[in-house]
């Protein structure tokens, strides 16, 4: 698995990757098919308050992730919008991948990794539960999503010593 910065070569596999479950979609916030793709993926281009990474697995893109929120004052750091193909969904893919960002982040001196993620995303609350992200409360109907949908949004962050030991392998194979 490797990320690298979202460039423009990756517009059409990772077009491809994200249709691969179209249905994912309605508990996004942003979209990633159809006529909304390339205006987001425009977005992720262009920078500014989000550093998005390309997601391979070999030389395939199989999603996207991104830092954002990033705050040097506060040395705080949110990791989202992260999307990964069906095919590479689960097990340790997912835990090399944030295992990697963490880590990265943890030795760039940030202390506070941010996670916001609907709730109706179970799939997501677990999988950053599992790397040790703690919940911290639930943010009621504080983001209108893509669809027009309002979300609620849980707040789950990690701190570094709270790591789970199933991402630990990961935070030392990447230092």
């Amino acid at each position: 698995m490797t990320l690298t910065p979202i460039a423009e070569n990756h517009r059409e596999p990772l077009r491809a990757a994200c249709a691969a479950d179209r249905d994912i979609w309605t508990i996004y916030s942003t979209c990633l098919v159809d006529e909304f793709f390339d205006p987001q993926f425009d977005l992720k281009l262009a920078g500014g308050s989000q550093f998005a990474y390309a997601v391979l697995d070999a030389n395939t893109v199989v999603g996207c992730t991104s830092w954002y929120n990033i705050d040097a004052a506060n040395r705080a750091v949110s990791i989202g919008y992260t999307y990964l193909a069906p095919a590479v969904r689960g097990g340790d893919f997912n835990l090399a991948l944030k295992g990697l960002m963490i880590g990265h982040a943890w030795a760039c001196g940030f202390q506070r990794i941010h996670f916001d993620v609907d709730t109706r995303n179970t799939r997501s609350i677990a999988a950053i539960r599992k790397l040790g992200g703690q919940q911290e409360g639930v943010l009621r109907r504080n983001k209108t999503t893509w669809t027009g949908f309002v979300r609620d949004t849980a707040v789950l962050s990690l701190l570094p010593g709270e790591a789970s030991d199933a991402l630990m392998p990961w935070l030392r194979a990447n230092r």
